[in-house]
C-alpha cells in the first residue's frame, strides 16, 4: 500500500486514501457503525434534553440574563452535554483502535475483517480509553493555567489589565495546547501496535516526534483541513435541505426534530468518510517515523513476504 521507505506528505495521504479504497468494506463498516451509534445518541439527547427547555435560552442570549440565570442554565445543560461528550469519546476510542489495526495490516498487504480488528484491538481498549481521556485533560489544563492569571486579575477589579493578560494567556495556551497535541499525537498507534501502557505510549510518541515536530504538525493540520472541507461540502446541501423540508434555517432560533435528524445524517456521512482518513494519516505518520529512526521498513518487508 505504501513504499517501504521514508514517506513524503503526498505518500502518507495517498496511503490513507488507498487503505479506504482497498479495504473500504471494513474501514467504512467500522466508521459507519460507530458514527450511527454515537450520532443517534447525540441526536436523541439533544432533542429530548435541549430542544424544549426554556432555561437554555439564556445561553443563546447571555446579555439578557442575570448571572444566576446563566449559571442555572449551564448547570441544567451539563448532564446532557456530559452524556453526548462521553458517547462521542467512547466512539472515538473504538474507531481509533479498530482503524489503526486495519491500517497497520493494510501496510503489509493483508486484509482485515471487522471481527479480526475487534479481536486484535479489544485487549488494548481500556488503556486506549485512559489515553484518550488523559490527553484532552492535559490540553484543557494547559490552556486553563495560561488563562487563569488574566481572569483572576479581572476579578480583582483591574478589568482592562486582566483582559489583556487573559488575551495573551489564551494565545500562549493555544500554542501550548498545539505543542502537546503534536507531541503526543502518535501515542494511540504506539499503544495499539506496540501494546504499551498509557504513560509508556506518551513517552514513545514524544521520542518519535522529537526533531520532526513541524513536519508532523503540517501533516496533521492538512488532515484537519481535509476534514473541514468535507464537512463544509456536506453542510451546504444539508442547509438547503433543512430550509426546503423544515423551514428552519441556521438563524431561525428554533430546533425541530426534522432539523436534528437531517443534521445527524450529515454528521454520520462526514464521520464515516473521514474517520478512516484521519486514523490512517496518524498511523502512517507513526510508521514513517519508525522507518526513519528505527529501520522499520526492513521488518515490514520481511513480514510482508511471509
Amino acid at each position: 500500500m505504501i513504499p517501504l521507505r521514508p514517506l513524503g506528505v503526498g505518500e502518507i495521504l495517498e496511503g490513507s486514501f488507498g487503505t479506504l479504497r482497498r479495504h473500504w468494506r471494513t474501514a467504512l463498516g467500522i466508521s459507519l457503525a460507530v458514527a450511527v451509534t454515537t450520532q443517534a445518541v447525540t441526536t436523541v439527547v439533544t432533542g429530548v434534553w435541549f430542544r424544549d427547555n426554556p432555561g437554555f435560552e439564556y445561553l443563546d442570549n447571555p446579555a439578557s440574563a442575570s448571572p444566576g440565570e446563566t449559571l442555572d442554565a449551564i448547570g441544567q445543560s451539563l448532564p446532557g452535554t456530559g452524556v453526548t461528550a462521553l458517547v462521542s469519546l467512547l466512539g472515538s476510542i473504538i474507531a481509533t483502535a479498530l482503524l489503526t489495526v486495519v491500517v497497520s495490516r493494510a501496510v503489509l498487504g493483508r486484509s482485515t475483517s471487522v471481527g479480526d480488528a475487534w479481536r486484535s484491538a479489544r485487549p488494548q481498549l481500556l488503556r486506549l480509553s485512559g489515553l484518550l481521556f488523559l490527553l484532552p485533560a492535559l490540553i484543557v489544563g494547559v490552556f486553563g493555567v495560561a488563562v487563569a492569571p488574566g481572569l483572576l486579575i479581572s476579578a480583582a477589579g483591574a478589568k482592562a489589565v486582566g483582559v489583556g493578560v487573559a488575551l495573551f494567556g489564551s494565545l500562549a495556551g493555544m500554542a501550548g495546547a498545539a505543542w502537546l497535541w503534536i507531541q503526543f499525537s502518535l501515542a494511540a498507534p504506539a499503544l495499539m501496535l506496540e501494546r504499551q501502557g498509557v504513560i509508556a505510549s506518551l513517552r514513545r510518541s514524544a521520542k518519535l516526534v522529537r526533531g520532526s515536530w513541524w513536519r508532523i504538525f503540517g501533516v496533521q493540520l492538512l488532515a484537519v483541513f481535509l476534514v473541514f472541507v468535507v464537512a463544509t461540502v456536506i453542510g451546504i446541501p444539508v442547509g438547503i435541505i433543512e430550509m426546503i423540508f423544515t423551514g428552519e434555517g441556521a438563524t431561525s432560533g428554533t430546533i425541530g426534530w426534522n432539523t436534528l435528524i437531517i443534521s445527524g445524517v450529515a454528521a454520520v456521512i462526514s464521520t464515516t468518510l473521514m474517520a478512516p482518513i484521519t486514523a490512517g494519516v496518524t498511523a502512517l505518520l507513526y510508521l514513517d517515523q519508525r522507518i526513519r529512526r528505527e529501520s522499520l521498513d526492513v521488518e515490514l518487508a520481511q513480514a510482508a513476504s511471509k
